[in-house]
């Protein structure tokens, strides 16, 4: 598809992504224009999947909701791709396939045997469930796009117009910035101690991090800096978020930073799997510990904080069965939460920095003199879109009072559509990942540095901040 020249994908992500949220700042005037989004449940009753964003449209039917949201997305996406110099008839027919069959996998990843957390056993009726939150629908949105992409070509062929992985993980990391930008107003208001010590636990570990699996990936594995360079940030920074933002800022081939993220959608669940019941046994007598270990390990923000709220409800247990100590609720996911949301942040940064270092020290010719508006032009604009919307929600929402409720009242009508992106960028990586070609591209090679950095430093490492700085911080107790 031919692009126009002064329209990129990158910069149309960033366009769409600020139309969703300039929307959603209506709410600061007293207007509620996204309330009908879509949102998905926890659900037992196939009745109550769907239900719309706000309480605004609590009498809308979920179906309704659904169809409205995919008219709304259709033609939003098809005059960007008309923008972009593509065919949006065409476009329009591929996205229908594409979104129906995310979110059918969206959905049954919501079913409360799969997704119920501990804490909500009761009130779905049920003695056990896998607790892995709806975060599982990324997992059968890959599942489902793999077998398509590789066995069903056909159909895969038909959704070809619509297989555009990037540009929807892009929209969503912009409108996720209005997200975190709310919440981090309700971070500033938690004890100053912990925000100090999630700050630096953040800085000591990533940079660790991320020099570790670089040199590892270069040095035993021989990868280029084209791949080890989103590797590492996939790794250690924010898993997909975070593999995006490096691809661009040095310029990478498309299939490099789609590689790193199925890897990290994968492992996330393993971790999702592991990392909270290992706390439950061994770190209950540290529970502050054990939620910054999950803000630092788990690679995925929906990954990390599910994985929060998991070990909170299993190490308040545990803590109240072996010591007859009864924490409150929710310190554990604050600790998780809180470090994530800075993590998040540092994807901006960090895109910064590996844009500079590639233009000045990598690519750099010699006796050629740097140029400011180079690295301009290879800083990812989504990460820009993603940097505006947070402080503009952070500056409004820290004034408090109605100010913060119309920002979380506006974070609730993005929130669906940021799913939805996430949901179809999981799904399309799937349908585009051919096996063969991945294999060819060194996928084996790629997942055997992920297990080794992983299992072999970067869970211990976690661990070992995470217990420098929150070593006998503990949650106040329940009354």
């Amino acid at each position: 598809m031919a692009e126009k020249k002064w329209l990129t994908e990158d910069k149309l992500a960033l366009i769409l992504g600020l139309i969703i949220f300039g929307l959603s700042m209506l709410n600061f005037g007293g207007v509620d224009p996204l309330g009908w989004a879509v949102k998905i449940n926890v659900w037992t009753d196939a009745s109550k999947i769907f239900s719309a964003a706000t309480g605004a449209y609590k009498d809308m039917a979920g179906l309704l909701s659904l169809i409205l949201t995919w008219v709304f997305l259709t033609a939003v996406l098809a005059f960007g791709v008309k923008a972009l110099g593509g065919d949006p008839k065409r476009f329009a027919m591929s996205f229908a396939l594409v979104f129906f069959i995310s979110y059918c996998c969206f959905a049954l990843g919501n079913y409360a045997t799969i997704a119920a957390t501990p804490d909500q056993l009761k009130k779905f009726n049920l003695t056990w469930a896998m607790g892995l939150t709806g975060e599982a629908g990324f997992i059968i949105a890959l599942i489902a796009g793999i077998l398509i992409g590789n066995f069903f070509p056909g159909l895969a062929a038909r959704m070809k117009d619509a297989l555009k992985p990037e540009m929807y993980v892009k929209i969503a990391i912009v409108i996720l910035g209005a997200e975190l930008g709310v919440k981090s107003v309700d971070a500033l208001g938690l004890a100053s101690s912990v925000i100090f010590r999630g700050l630096c636990a953040i800085v000591e570990a990533y940079l660790i991090y991320w020099a570790l699996v670089y040199y590892i990936s270069r040095k035993y594995f021989k990868f280029s800096r084209e791949w080890a360079a989103p590797l590492a940030s996939g790794i250690s920074i924010c898993g997909v978020s975070a593999a995006i933002a490096t691809g661009g800022a040095i310029r990478a081939r498309p299939i490099v930073p789609i590689m790193v993220s199925s890897l990290v959608v994968v492992f996330t669940c393993v971790e999702m799997l592991i990392l909270p019941f290992v706390a439950q046994h061994w770190m209950y007598g540290e529970p502050m510990v054990a939620g910054a270990w999950m803000g630092l390990a788990v690679k995925s923000d929906g990954g990390a904080i599910a994985s929060g709220v998991i070990t909170d409800a299993l190490i308040r247990a545990q803590a109240f069965a072996i010591d007859g100590v009864k924490y409150q609720e929710g310190w554990v996911t604050m600790a998780a939460t809180t470090i994530k949301i800075f993590i998040d942040v540092f994807i901006g940064v960090w895109a910064f920095i590996l844009a500079f270092v590639w233009c000045t020290m990598i690519e750099c010719k010699p006796g050629e003199r740097m140029k400011w508006g180079i690295i301009l032009d290879r800083f990812p604009r989504f990460v820009l879109g993603y940097v505006i919307t947070f402080v503009i929600m952070l500056l409004l929402c820290a004034q408090g009072g109605d100010m913060l409720k119309f920002g979380k009242t506006a974070i609730a009508d993005t929130g669906p559509f940021r799913s939805i992106f996430f949901i179809l960028t999981f799904f399309t990586i799937g349908v585009v990942s051919n096996f063969k070609k991945l294999w060819d591209e060194g996928i084996g090679k790629l997942a055997l540095v992920y297990v080794v950095s992983l299992f072999g430093f970067i869970i211990w490492i976690g661990l070992f901040i995470s217990w420098l700085f929150f070593h006998g911080v503990k949650p106040p107790l329940a009354s």
